[in-house]
């Protein structure tokens, strides 16, 4: 047994020991993250820009493409790096980091989607009250709070794996440093570790979504109620985009930190798909499946398509 601080790197394994795969994952995921960067840019310049998008809706999907940026980045230039390198090592205090602002910035997503819930809820159950109640200072107020108690949550389970001590094994059988990969590699009782980490899953990941559940219960129901299907359809295309990447989210980043053993294919698989498929999805869901923001991309390379002339 060897001391926490006696340890100066792990080994993140990957997703490939073969060179040959490594080279094509390598070019897969670099195009994945490039479009990544380029679509979440993308969505905070129109968002940014046009002043038909000054509303609380894209206020927040402004925040949600720059959490994508953030999330995505925080493990996807780390994993490319290791698919050219031979030694695929990452220091204890990169790999705690690492794991610190994946927890961080996913939780911040999660609480993010259950806001955006609530603002689809009072946009169609209150139309006529919807700019007084969505006011700049409560959505302000939300945006904080999303990451704020991320963040709380995110400190406290890495404080506490902090006082571990890992063994002579310092493989992560892994692309990522997570809190579920690091607590096999410990000699010391991780149960305490692992059950607060199932606690913060169960009350920060199962509580955001069953506030977006009940808040899509009441839109349902208020949708159903409206007499005409055109006015039904037009309701709910304003909430199909976030339905999606809510999907996409809760579909896998749940399975991802619940499952318990670490490094198996189907772990491995979701998490590929919440920390780096999803960020690069969201930009086009909700620039496919929103009018407005389909138009205001128009009108914004219409504007600079004449000024270039």
């Amino acid at each position: 047994m060897k001391n926490y601080s006696a340890i100066s790197e792990f080994i993140l394994l990957g997703l490939s020991i073969d060179p040959n795969i490594q080279d094509i994952l390598f070019a897969l995921f670099l195009l994945i993250y490039l479009f990544t960067l380029m679509g979440n840019f993308l969505m905070l310049l129109v968002t940014r820009a046009d002043s038909h998008l000054h509303m609380p809706m894209y206020f927040f999907l402004r925040q949600l493409s720059f959490l994508d940026l953030c999330h995505s980045s925080v493990t996807v230039p780390k994993m490319l790096e290791n698919l050219l390198s031979e030694s695929k090592t990452i220091f204890v205090e990169s790999c705690l980091a690492q794991a610190f602002f994946v927890f961080a910035t996913g939780g911040t997503e999660a609480c993010l989607l259950a806001v955006m819930a609530y603002d689809r809820y009072v946009a169609i159950t209150s139309p006529l009250l919807y700019g007084q109640v969505m006011s700049n200072q409560l959505c302000v107020g939300m945006v904080w709070g999303s990451w704020g108690l991320a963040f709380a949550d995110a400190l406290i389970n890495i404080l506490l794996a902090l006082n571990l001590d890992y063994c002579e094994d310092q493989t992560i059988p892994h692309f990522s440093c997570e809190l579920s990969s690091l607590f096999p590699l410990s000699c010391s009782d991780t149960s305490t570790n692992f059950t607060l980490l199932l606690c913060s899953s169960v009350l920060h990941f199962f509580g955001t979504f069953l506030m977006i559940f009940f808040s899509y219960a009441r839109i349902v129901s208020t949708i159903l109620s409206i007499s005409s299907t055109s006015g039904r359809g037009k309701a709910f295309s304003t909430c199909s985009s976030h339905l999606t990447t809510v999907t996409l989210f809760y579909g896998s980043g749940f399975l991802s930190y619940l499952l318990p053993t670490s490094g198996s294919p189907l772990e491995m698989m979701f998490s590929l798909q919440y920390s780096v498929v999803t960020p690069m999805l969201n930009p086009l869901i909700y620039s496919l499946q929103n009018k407005e923001v389909k138009a205001a991309m128009g009108r914004m390379f219409r504007k600079y398509f004449h000024s270039f002339l």
